[in-house]
């Protein structure tokens, strides 16, 4: 979505900085100690000089709390990171006393892997809440352990049971920072105890700077109270891409919620750079000294695995896409359409094309497969982007398709094909009870996709539920295009349009709650805001196939 606060990288003082791995500027370093204190598993004290200058006998800190995510029946990807090389040693236990815990093989984090690390859990009991901890040596003096730090999750369940989930998008977007209040919508998540949450895109905003303090509408100045030196800047070397998804972590409600609920991450534009394709052009582009999109995408994709607790796929390890089965009520596909697409452009093809994809023919091989294969009730697709809105690459000229969409209500052309496809294929098939998600367009709708409202009408009709943002601003509704019949059955956003860009102190940030009944499994659609409001509901009956 839309990259903000154009003058923000100016506006940022460069004046002292201190080394914290992270580097807090001078200018935020007494707000940010000062917060750090009611943050557990942080020792304060420790942060006021880089890891190279303590002394052997300082234990590691854990700088960025703990996650959990990919969680099925019987494993999970657990993740932590230190402020220094050390050596990780991790158990579980059934117990929060961890009574009989199994401890497993330690592993060793180095600036190789942003001093990160993670451990896929297997064998775990299914249905069962899993107690985890990690505890840190100094790789100088491995015999001297720190305190631990704790998580817990829940397992996937083997029979019926009900489940809930939440999911969101958009963290820390348009320079809206960490303020006083912090990263609040976590904490509302966190009230409703859900299984998991899906983040579904935009987790960083590697090309949005975090300014100290932006001028409101209203005359007031919002104020971020933890600036560090990756968010002055827009991410381009690899550590500066860390630096962005370091910044969030630093949040008080982002790490007690990670420590309780598991995160299934996807990725969108952002984590690389507004909008980007293989035809971004940043040759005129003077925040950009690297000027291969190709390369800020490794980088980017490198950071994004190293930093959160996805799992790795055997045979392509910085893979994305992939299923998540949950039980026999549930199974999540993650969709990638961004590092297969073609360019943003204004081609218009009337056959699939390799310039027209955003799946692309291996991913859309694959999800046709898993989906035939699924025998979970719901089939939900968690998609970074929504359907039937049109998202311009050059807003202002409404130009270049960024979207699934090309906002001309015809038949299917250019990347409306594929999904045309996709479609008719899961109408073919006889698959039933499939619910899109997604976030992306910083406000929250529900989409209602009728075939005979369409231009295209070879598929069963489906739900497309839209929820975010988490943390950035909050715009305006987006331009329906009819190819796909869309019927807007709720929608609240900002007022003033797409070019609006409210913070989050507004409160309107959303996310969205589902609930599958474990008995009539039915499916439950709840929209809600930051301050826990209930905005919209809708029940799904589950279709039986004949």
């Amino acid at each position: 979505m839309t990259a903000a606060i154009g003058s923000a990288r100016e506006a940022l003082s460069r004046s002292s900085r201190i080394d914290l791995g992270m580097k807090l500027t001078e200018t935020t370093r007494r707000r940010f100690l000062s917060s750090m204190g009611a943050v557990g598993g942080l020792a304060v004290a420790g942060l006021a000089t880089p890891y190279y200058a303590r002394g052997s006998a300082r234990r590691p800190v854990f700088a960025s709390g703990v996650q959990s995510g990919d969680v099925d029946a019987k494993s999970a990807m657990i993740w932590t990171q230190v402020d220094r090389p050390a050596r990780l040693h991790i158990e579980y236990s059934t117990s929060d006393k961890f009574a009989n815990a199994v401890r497993v093989a330690p592993i060793d984090v180095t600036p190789q892997t942003g001093l990160a690390g993670k451990l896929l859990l297997e064998n775990l009991p299914p249905d069962q809440e899993i107690f985890y901890r990690f505890r840190a040596a100094d790789l100088q003096d491995i015999n001297d352990l720190s305190e631990p730090i704790l998580g817990r999750f829940r397992t996937a369940p083997l029979r019926k049971r009900s489940v809930r989930f939440a999911w969101s998008g958009d963290t820390a977007g348009q320079g809206w920072g960490i303020d006083d209040e912090g990263m609040r919508t976590y904490q509302t998540i966190a009230y409703h105890r859900p299984d998991f949450m899906i983040h579904s895109g935009d987790t960083i905003y590697a090309d949005n700077p975090i300014p100290d303090e932006i001028k409101l509408g209203d005359g007031g100045v919002w104020k971020n109270r933890i600036v560090t030196e990756a968010k002055q800047d827009i991410a381009q070397t690899l550590d500066q891409f860390r630096g962005q998804w370091a910044y969030n972590l630093l949040d008080t409600h982002v790490k007690e919620f990670n420590a309780v609920c598991p995160v299934f991450y996807q990725w969108d534009d952002h984590e690389v750079l507004n909008n980007w394709s293989p035809s971004t052009d940043l040759r005129d582009d003077n925040r950009y000294t690297e000027k291969s999109v190709s390369m800020l995408a490794s980088r980017a994709g490198r950071a994004f695995h190293e930093m959160t607790p996805i799992r790795y796929i055997a045979d392509e390890p910085g893979r994305i896409y992939r299923k998540v089965a949950y039980g026999p009520l549930l199974d999540v596909f993650f969709v990638d359409l961004r590092s297969y697409r073609g360019p943003n452009s204004q081609a218009v093809d009337t056959n699939l094309s390799d310039g027209s994809h955003l799946l692309g023919e291996r991913q859309v091989a694959w999800l046709k497969r898993e989906l035939v294969r699924s025998t979970a009730t719901w089939k939900v697709i968690a998609c970074d982007l929504p359907i039937g809105l049109v998202i311009w690459d050059d807003y202002g000229h409404r130009r270049g398709s960024e979207s699934i969409s090309n906002g001309d209500n015809g038949a299917p052309l250019s990347r409306e094909l594929e999904f045309a496809d996709l479609l008719r294929f899961i109408r073919d098939a006889g698959i039933f009870n499939m619910v899109w998600l997604t976030a992306d367009v910083h406000y929250t709708a529900a989409h209602y996709y009728d075939p005979s409202k369409a231009k295209f009408r070879e598929f069963f009709p489906f739900w497309e539920f839209v929820a975010g943002p988490l943390h950035s601003g909050t715009y305006g509704p987006q331009q329906l295009d009819m190819t796909f019949g869309p019927q807007v059955k709720f929608m609240k956003a900002a007022p003033g349009g797409p070019e609006q860009n409210l913070p989050p102190s507004a409160g309107m940030q959303f996310f969205g709650l589902i609930d599958i009944d474990g008995q009539t499994e039915q499916l439950r659609v709840r929209l809600m805001d930051r301050n826990d409001t209930e905005l919209w509901r809708t029940t799904i009956d589950p279709q039986i196939s004949s």
